[in-house]
């Protein structure tokens, strides 16, 4: 019985610590993205999570640097960083590797709250320089021990002076920074053959602006594309919000389903009471003979389902939290940790199935006969 709680409480632990993890993931991803951030992207993504245009096979409109110095317009937004991507090989004499390559401006560095290592970031100015910035991992190796700062690599077949090192962050929605190079954006469409852009990061001036930033981007960019609607804004919040609901919902649902085990903790706790009132017929009879009232023997056996359900669901923590260290040595960037309405759910519904399910076998033993018990009929 109480293998069968321990497992039941167990399960729960592990599964709501993988699904807040999850949560918790998503929620560190998106505040290392930076801070009161409003994103654009090209295409109108409607309800469908498609845009109409593609139903009949266009291609939605880029949006360019143009469309992204506009937005400065608006006195809501305090920077802005335009973004392209794609993907090329470096070298360095011997040394070549495959790497991503982002396209951006200065504003990047403030905007994605990035730190440098060593060196300079992009140069402020709109010059087409031919520089570039290496995440942490490229940097050592295509250079080890020594110095990049003031090398010239060659990207495609291009050349670019390194000036920076990104300090070592690790992976941010979708991209990680210790194996990235950033060049200017000028210098990414001359590389790519091409003028769009990926999306735009937006910065409000501050945590209130972010709403009226967002319609003023709307606004501008329905202007500049002749009052058509080929563009999705959305806030950093917002998308948040949606993968916090959603992700809040999945933990709920996989605790559910543990809970379950809990369920047949209970009905195997009614099934050995059972026996264990057929097997005590005697010592409840004489029990009763001895003037012990039918309270009393409902109690005994309450209390050892209390016991028996309790003893089984410290273990079961104690089972669930060596699970979930486990988990967390070997996924460390996922943040595993059992949320505490979680500890308590798991112990409170094993305590009350213990309980409920010893309804029926206590109040069995308490309508014993005495006589007939002792007799052992």
């Amino acid at each position: 019985m109480m293998l069968a709680m321990s497992i039941g409480v167990g399960a729960v632990v592990v599964l709501t610590a993988l699904g807040e993890g999850a949560r918790l993931y998503v929620v560190n991803q998106f505040s290392s993205l930076g801070s009161n951030l409003v994103l654009v992207f090209p295409g109108r993504t409607e309800t469908a999570g498609i845009s109409p245009g593609m139903l009949l096979g266009q291609i939605p409109r880029e949006l360019t640097m143009e469309d992204a110095r506009a937005l400065l317009k608006s006195r809501a937004i305090s920077r802005m960083a335009p973004l392209t991507a794609g993907s090329s090989e470096i070298s360095y004499g011997p040394l070549n590797r495959e790497v991503v390559v982002l396209g951006s401006t200065a504003d990047l560095l403030a905007v994605r709250h990035m730190d440098m290592a060593l060196g300079q970031f992009l140069p402020p100015t709109h010059a087409e320089e031919p520089v570039c910035v290496l995440g942490a991992k490229i940097r050592h190796e295509l250079f080890g021990n020594a110095t990049a700062i003031g090398k010239w690599v060659k990207l495609g077949d291009r050349r670019f002076r390194v000036t920076g090192v990104l300090a070592s962050q690790g992976e941010s929605m979708g991209f990680n920074t210790d194996e990235l190079v950033i060049v200017p954006v000028s210098s990414a469409h001359m590389l790519f053959n091409n003028s769009g852009l990926l999306r735009i990061l937006i910065e409000a001036k501050s945590r209130d602006a972010i709403e009226k930033a967002k319609q003023d981007a709307e606004a501008i960019l329905l202007a500049r594309h002749n009052g058509e609607r080929d563009v999705t804004v959305i806030t950093q919040d917002a998308v948040l919000a949606t993968f916090d609901r959603i992700l809040r919902a999945l933990t709920l649902a996989v605790a559910g389903i543990a809970a379950i085990s809990l369920a047949v903790a209970g009905i195997l706790i009614m099934n050995v009471m059972l026996i264990a009132v057929s097997q005590r017929v005697k010592e409840i009879g004489l029990l009763k003979a001895l003037g012990a009232p039918a309270s009393s023997i409902r109690a005994l056996f309450f209390t050892e389902a209390i016991l028996l359900s309790g003893t089984g669901s410290l273990a079961g923590l104690m089972l669930g939290e060596a699970g979930v260290f486990l988990i967390g040595k070997a996924y460390p960037s996922l943040p595993v940790t059992a949320p505490w309405w979680a500890l308590l759910a798991a112990i409170g519904i094993a305590l009350t199935t213990g309980i409920l399910f010893s309804v029926w076998p206590a109040r069995r033993a308490a309508l014993l006969d005495p006589v007939a018990a002792l007799s052992g009929r």
